[in-house]
């Protein structure tokens, strides 16, 4: 089955509109032989030099499960940690146009009373993404416990970013929802049993857990994406309407030897038996997808 992505025409709330679309799904049934990938810049405006980015905590998130997000994030610009490093997976953005991209985590709001709901909508994405405020040369990433549901979520996509726009200016926004209880198996894989395809063995989780572990796949995913056509005019295959970007191009290669259903050859901690390709910082250790490279046109794994 080939990827699937969605347009998203979006209505006004609270001040705002969406002027873009949601892209960059990640889905597990989207696994395929990769055949030869050229992602063509569009002349548009990227994200580069020193990128903020700012989270919204929506539902319930354990102190310890924001901390392996915010390690993870960290540790994107990391000059700490030894090889196979985070750091290293990051930069490859820098043979994008625009050169080198550094990040740092600016606002965090937690917002565990669902002051929206337990479902929602892409304009409510939207609107909550605003709540970290707007900047240029941003990202505010909106991250949902495994309790809320969002529309698509676990049926086309695990992750999502576009652009939005205030009475002030665009902004560029992302989300990621913690699929540990609606659909692990195709959003946390492989640290979950898939639900389509060769039925492999899950690897165990890094930071012991499916569903944050899987988050990060999935945000690694959509803010390469984010940084390298955040306004649906850099770099990406294909329709705009359907973009393949600069990880989702790449989907379900994490190591060597990857085909439909195994993940690769990767590395195991010796002691906790977990999987990972990607050291980071506080000792951290997490899966991260394949990312396109431009120098060599192909899907370039940490290991």
């Amino acid at each position: 089955m080939a990827p699937i992505y969605h347009l998203a025409i979006l209505s006004s709330l609270l001040l705002l509109s969406s002027f873009s679309r949601v892209a960059s799904t990640r889905k597990l049934t989207a696994l395929a032989e990769q055949q030869p990938l050229v992602l063509k810049y569009h002349n548009g405006q990227l994200l580069s030099g020193n990128v903020t980015v700012n989270l919204v905590w929506y539902g319930k998130f354990s102190p310890i499960q924001r901390s392996i997000v915010v390690d993870f994030l960290k540790s994107l610009s990391s000059a700490k940690t030894p090889p196979p490093s985070v750091s290293s997976w990051w930069r490859t953005t820098e043979a994008y146009e625009g050169g080198p991209r550094s990040v740092a985590v600016g606002n965090e709001v937690l917002d565990e009373n669902y002051s929206l709901g337990k479902s929602l909508q892409t304009p409510q994405v939207i609107s909550l993404a605003s709540k970290a405020g707007i900047k240029n040369n941003a990202v505010n990433v909106v991250l949902t416990s495994s309790d809320v549901v969002v529309d698509g979520f676990c049926m086309s996509r695990c992750g999502t970013h576009g652009a939005g726009r205030s009475k002030e200016s665009k902004f560029a926004y992302a989300w990621v929802g913690n699929s540990e209880s609606q659909c692990p198996g195709q959003c946390a894989w492989p640290f979950h049993q898939p639900i389509y395809g060769p039925q492999t063995p899950p690897l165990v989780a890094p930071n012991g857990d499916v569903g944050v572990d899987g988050m990060v796949i999935n945000l690694a995913t959509v803010l390469a994406g984010t940084v390298t056509n955040p306004f649906n005019n850099g770099y990406y295959q294909g329709s705009s309407d359907a973009p393949l970007e600069a990880v989702s191009a790449c989907t379900g290669i994490f190591g060597k030897g990857s085909y439909p259903g195994y993940p690769g050859e990767v590395l195991v901690d010796k002691t906790t038996g977990a999987s990972y390709n990607a050291i980071g910082e506080n000792g951290r250790k997490y899966m991260l997808p394949a990312m396109w490279d431009p120098k060599t046109t192909a899907c370039k794994a940490l290991v």
